[in-house]
């Protein structure tokens, strides 16, 4: 989506014939928020309207760059204080309004414990940088839970912007050429410098599309070809005025085709945006071209429709509001049907009509504006403030607890956690014992904080696959304890770290995010998770070189792919069979391996702090069931896997998370789960005494069974 200007006279680009209106360009926008719209209504039929999107940003890119190349063309020069400030007032008063508005709604229907996270991206949203923080959020495995944001569609407005920082600068450098050189073609030295912007961008969203897609859908070089393509129409426009009018009318529903069939061929499991996002944007430069021969027996005759011209010129306040208002009434009523999900949208073209009429389009021509570009620039930065300060207030609305205040952490202040289900002629960790919790620690919106202190750069991220080396515990330890696997294997950090200094063992860690230790095929954003294969095998040679003493696993994931290429083959049993395969190659070169059971993953009620949240502070509504927790766990692939391979031992510590048939959500007076099913590290504290008593056995069992072979 994109922050275009509407199709004035004023604003739209000329072709050597004097500013001139091209409806067929509003309809072209019609056409964009269209896709964009049905697609975020939930509307199955159109699984590709996320294309509108590529379409608006070639537009864009024609609209803007036509202004910039008549202004070198006809004054040798490029006034940026009068661009950003037309781009100010344009853009910023209907931004700023929107953002307040989603502040208001998040705080009316969206959980407490999710106000600061979307409290920073509105802050990135109003200065144009949140497709960065989405990018990043994109590739972390902490942030799986955060969901949809309501300033989401904002990371498209802040791709543009970052273009029109780059681009007016290089046409401002062309432009002093063309004063040094004169006999220089202006178009041409132009086209020539798009095209430096173009070619390497297209080459990098290829690549990193193939390689990350996830960050390459939201960051700002695998776009801005898409942008240059415009801006390459708007060059060339002399040319296009001499196309035969049969060639523009062909050329012009080739394209609407291109454009139209990409909303309802292509889906999400097409790796976007890379060579695939072709299709759509040469498409839209086709109508583009076409429009200045077709008359109306073209494309441009259907696009200049009334109606669609109305659309098209609502487009960009439509796009602002549609978003918050489907993610407000989405957590006000759970998840939307495609039929109300377009109730949702036609009613977002209430507020977005009048603020068009209200509030932008009389800051945009207001006259005073019109004359003083410092005025229309600190009106602009007036908006983006309150943009800044709405976003902070959401922020700060965050509660400091969400439940009585406890003193102290989990070791011996009070707060027993895990330490609370021995000793004690309570029923700890029962449902029953809830109804004597009076507080707890961490709170609810401090629980994804609660994480374990190991360095960032020790857990490998889902692209990467490299594995990383970190020694902890006791480093100069005799006993050599490598500890591999994803984020279930790290949960244990702090109190295996205390054990391993009390033990004096050297721990060597080589975890990444949702990988687990087996040479099957796993599925990560719904693709082949190529990358932690890639790094099983790099591991494997890693242990085998190091020869640790024992080696320790745990992990979440149960299921892995029969067909590696195809992501609707997994199942529990090819996981136990490549778990199988892979600790049997390491226990044949003579390593004993120690399994830790993967806790009871909370299915329905994940986040349980989410849900603690959303049901007033209820814990007895956030419980689940044992058993299913346990068939969704990684536990119900280890299991099978370690009794099919000899020389691998299981530590089990699920009573300690889960005593009951019931799992509850605080023991102990500690919160026991932050990030889907990951246990919080004051929970993980507290079982220091427990995990030590299961785990110190198997390990000097398993050791001196290796010495004694």
């Amino acid at each position: 989506m994109t922050s275009t200007d509407t199709a004035t006279r004023e604003e739209t680009p000329s072709a050597h014939v004097g500013p001139r209106f091209r409806p067929d360009i509003e309809g072209m926008r019609a056409i964009a928020i269209g896709l964009v719209v049905v697609y975020h209504a939930g509307v199955s039929r159109l699984p590709g309207g996320f294309v509108g999107v590529d379409v608006f940003f070639v537009i864009s890119g024609f609209l803007i760059t036509g202004l910039l190349v008549r202004e070198v063309t006809t004054t040798g020069r490029v006034s940026l204080a009068r661009f950003y400030a037309r781009r100010a007032k344009r853009l910023l008063p209907a931004t700023g309004l929107v953002l307040i508005v989603t502040v208001l709604l998040t705080w009316l229907t969206v959980s407490a414990v999710r106000w600061r996270e979307f409290g920073v991206d509105v802050v990135s949203a109003a200065t144009y940088v949140v497709n960065w923080r989405l990018a990043a959020r994109s590739v972390d495995y902490l942030a799986e839970d955060v969901g949809a944001s309501p300033v989401q569609h904002f990371w498209s407005l802040a791709v543009e912007e970052q273009f029109y920082i780059v681009w007016p600068l290089l046409l401002v450098a062309i432009a002093w050429l063309l004063r040094r050189r004169p006999g220089l073609r202006p178009r041409r030295v132009m086209a020539v410098g798009i095209a430096a912007v173009i070619v390497p961008s297209f080459a990098y969203s290829v690549y990193l599309t193939s390689a990350n897609p996830a960050t390459a859908f939201f960051v700002t070089p695998t776009r801005l070809w898409e942008l240059g393509i415009g801006a390459f129409v708007a060059i060339g426009a002399t040319l296009w005025t001499r196309v035969p009018r049969v060639a523009a009318i062909v050329l012009g529903w080739a394209g609407f085709v291109a454009v139209v069939g990409s909303g309802f061929l292509l889906t999400t499991e097409v790796a976007w945006p890379g060579y695939a996002a072709l299709v759509p944007t040469l498409g839209t430069a086709a109508m583009i071209v076409a429009g200045y021969t077709s008359g109306r027996a073209g494309v441009a005759g259907l696009l200049s429709w009334r109606p669609a011209v109305w659309v098209g010129g609502i487009s960009y306040s439509l796009y602002l509001w549609h978003w918050p208002l489907i993610v407000a009434a989405t957590a006000y009523w759970g998840e939307l049907s495609g039929w109300w999900g377009l109730v949702v949208m036609a009613v977002a073209v209430v507020p977005s009509w009048l603020s068009l009429k209200l509030i932008e389009n009389p800051i945009r021509f207001a006259p005073a504006l019109s004359r003083s570009n410092r005025l229309a620039l600190s009106v602009g930065g007036n908006f983006t403030a309150v943009g800044v300060v709405a976003g902070l207030v959401l922020v700060l609305l965050v509660p400091s607890t969400s439940a009585p205040a406890v003193t102290g952490g989990a070791s011996g202040s009070g707060v027993s956690g895990a330490g609370a289900l021995s000793g004690t002629s309570a029923p700890a960790g029962t449902v029953d014992s809830l109804a004597e919790v009076e507080g707890y620690v961490p709170s609810v919106v401090d629980a994804e904080d609660d994480v374990p202190p190991y360095p960032e750069e020790c857990q490998v991220d889902q692209v990467s696959p490299d594995p990383v080396v970190c020694e902890w515990g006791d480093t100069e330890g005799d006993l050599t304890v490598a500890l591999v696997g994803d984020s279930k294997a790290m949960q244990y950090y702090s109190p295996l770290d205390a054990i391993a200094k009390d033990e004096g063992w050297r721990i060597v860690s080589m975890t990444k995010s949702a990988c687990g230790f087996h040479d099957g095929m796993q599925v990560a954003s719904g693709e082949p998770y190529t990358s932690c294969a890639e790094w099983n095998d790099a591991v494997v040679e890693n242990l085998l070189d190091l020869s640790p003493d024992v080696l320790v696993t745990s992990e979440r994931i149960n299921d892995a792919l029969t067909d590696p290429t195809d992501v609707t083959t997994r199942s529990v049993d090819a996981m136990v069979e490549a778990m199988t395969r892979q600790w049997t190659t390491v226990t044949e070169a003579g390593i004993p391996m120690v399994v830790i059971a993967d806790n009871p993953s909370p299915g329905d009620v994940s986040p349980v702090y989410e849900c603690i949240a959303d049901n007033d502070g209820d814990l007895a509504a956030c419980t689940f069931d044992r058993e299913r927790g346990t068939a969704d766990s990684g536990a119900a692939a280890q299991l099978p896997a370690a009794r099919a391979v000899e020389g691998v031992r299981v530590v089990d510590v699920r009573d300690a998370i889960c005593p009951r048939s019931r799992c509850v959500p605080v023991i102990g007076g500690v919160l026991v789960y932050r990030q889907t099913s990951h246990i919080t590290d004051t929970y993980a504290r507290s079982m220091q005494a427990t995990l030590a008593a299961a785990l110190v056995p198997q390990v000097e069992a398993a050791t001196e069974d290796a010495e004694g072979s």
